[in-house]
């Protein structure tokens, strides 16, 4: 018996917290129907303090809360910029805050300071005739996720399919709905000075990218055309070099008519020179022959002395 009234608590704790994940889903507006409509739009002009956020749109529930922390009574506002279906999470550009004031009504100073001592900025949003519009109830912390969800997916198709110029899509916490909107005029009056300063930066890069290319290019230019002159020098080098060598075997190797007329010559000098030599030679030889006779005559004389000696000594003894 104690069992099935276990069993029993069980059942009835199941299907009491389905029934109330089921009544917090129609309360949170989840199955509410949405409309999109062309007109005026929910608000008009409004001056808002806010912080510019770079990033997934899941992760602005914390701006949020910092903003609603600071004044609680005021309408929350978040402007986004980029499509999440064309652009990547970490890419996606919104801000997000608090609005201090609408129409022609002044913010209250000290709240604006307070906002700023947090580290918002304060800018006006103009006022526009006509933009793409739609509602969602805020009844609970999940109606803004269930919004999220319903809404904008809506908005983005019914854009599309008109093919209709509308940006930023703004959504405004006012009361119990969420108002959503997408200006159709005046689109850049609803840009922040983060956003602007960025594209400015963004379009700055590319041409700095482009002036470093010319600067490159320029660069490659000099060196080139300095390769290019110690090309030429180089170039200018050798043929002097070549000339050079040219001369120096001109003076090595002489023409071959003066090559000859030189031949000539040398053999001229060198007949002389042999001519010379055998006149040398031949006086020389003369000289040397002059000599021999000289000693054959004094040789012939003393065997004349020494056999007229011998001749006395014979008479001498014979005697």
């Amino acid at each position: 018996m104690s069992d099935f009234i276990i069993l029993c608590l069980i059942g009835v704790l199941v299907v009491s917290l389905v029934l109330t994940l089921l009544g917090l889903v129609f309360y949170s507006g989840l199955l509410s129907e949405v409309v999109i409509r062309t007109g005026s739009p929910p608000v008009k002009q409004i001056t808002i303090a806010y912080k510019f956020k770079k990033g997934s749109y899941k992760e602005s529930g914390a701006a949020f809360t910092e903003s609603c922390s600071i004044a609680p009574k005021l309408c929350s506002i978040g402007v986004y910029y980029d499509d999440p279906n064309q652009t990547q999470a970490d890419c996606c550009r919104y801000a997000v805050g608090s609005i201090l004031s609408e129409d022609e009504e002044k913010p209250d100073e000290e709240l604006q300071r307070l906002y700023e001592k947090f580290g918002f900025r304060v800018i006006s949003f103009p006022e526009v005739s006509c933009a793409v519009t739609s509602s969602f109830p805020n009844r609970c912390p999940l109606s803004p996720i269930c919004g999220a969800y319903r809404v904008f997916p809506e908005l983005n198709a019914y854009v599309t399919e008109r093919r209709l110029s509308a940006y930023p899509f703004l959504e405004i916490f006012k009361g119990d709905l969420i108002h959503y909107m997408c200006p159709l005029e005046n689109q850049e009056s609803f840009f922040v000075p983060e956003l602007l300063e960025k594209e400015t930066r963004d379009e700055e890069k590319p041409k700095e990218a482009e002036a470093d290319a010319e600067e490159d290019n320029k660069g490659d230019e000099v060196t080139e055309t300095g390769e290019s002159c110690w090309v030429e020098s180089s170039v200018e080098i050798q043929e002097a070099g070549v000339s050079g060598a040219e001369s120096r075997e001109a003076v090595e190797d002489p023409p071959a008519e003066q090559q000859s007329a030189e031949q000539d010559e040398g053999d001229g000098h060198s007949e002389e020179a042999d001519q010379e030599a055998k006149g040398s030679s031949e006086s020389l030889g003369s000289g040397s022959s002059f000599e021999e006779l000289d000693m054959d005559m004094e040789e012939a004389e003393k065997e004349n002395t020494d056999g007229e000696k011998e001749q006395l000594g014979d008479n001498e003894e014979k005697a």
